[in-house]
């Protein structure tokens, strides 16, 4: 029997998404651990208060179980100040947890550049106060970023409402011009996994979904492991 891999979650409260596909997506020998962060509101504020509040003690909570890694599992507030706060935000994480640390746009910038697709569409829940922290959070890592739609929802259980088809729906609808090289769908607590063989039918460029592309990182990190 393969050995266990601790994998800690933080993850806004009000997340039902994440967890499930980290579950049907990973091995079985990969275990997802989760420390809830208070949120309902999916602002700035709300999320910076997340982080300054909440992060610190999630963090010393996931301490205690030994993972072998910890995930910030929310790509909104990952982005919120800009691209070099991720790496900032995973080594004050790191101080209390002890291991490794992912947040979800380096994965995503990993799996953007496995592709090698450097001007994207962005399709999002958020308003367009997040859709701003998330185009120039793309923009620092150097991608370009040449539409970024958002459906305007900022209740953060309410992201989880869109049903596959209704992101698939809204995708068709969305402005994906010709340029694109691959198409970016963001947030953990969106169904965008679960859509993406719908997708997949509609448009031929490569998808990556924040949820799908720490999937895959887990997956490499353990296999290294291993």
């Amino acid at each position: 029997m393969a050995k266990t891999f601790r994998v800690g979650l933080l993850v806004p409260s009000s997340n039902t998404v994440m967890e499930v596909d980290l579950y049907r997506n990973l091995p079985a020998s990969i275990t997802v651990h989760p420390a809830r962060m208070y949120l309902e509101e999916t602002t700035p504020e709300g999320e910076r208060r997340m982080i300054s509040e909440e992060v610190p003690r999630g963090a010393a909570l996931l301490k205690t179980l030994r993972p072998n890694l910890v995930v910030f599992g929310c790509t909104s507030a990952g982005a919120l100040s800009g691209p070099d706060f991720p790496r900032k935000l995973n080594r004050k994480i790191g101080r209390i947890v002890g291991c490794p640390v992912l947040d979800i746009l380096s994965p995503v910038a990993e799996e953007l550049n496995r592709v090698q697709a450097k001007k994207l569409a962005v399709l999002t829940p958020y308003s367009a106060d997040l859709n701003q922290a998330i185009r120039a959070s793309l923009e620092g890592l150097g991608f370009e970023v040449l539409s970024i739609d958002g459906m305007g929802i900022v209740v953060n259980f309410d992201l989880a409402a869109p049903t596959p088809q209704e992101i698939v729906t809204f995708a068709r609808k969305s402005r994906i011009s010709e340029e694109v090289e691959a198409l970016f769908i963001s947030c953990t607590n969106f169904r965008a996994v679960e859509a993406l063989p719908l997708l997949r039918r509609h448009f031929s460029i490569p998808i990556v979904t924040s949820n799908q592309a720490i999937i895959e990182k887990i997956k490499r990190i353990y296999q290294g492991a291993a």
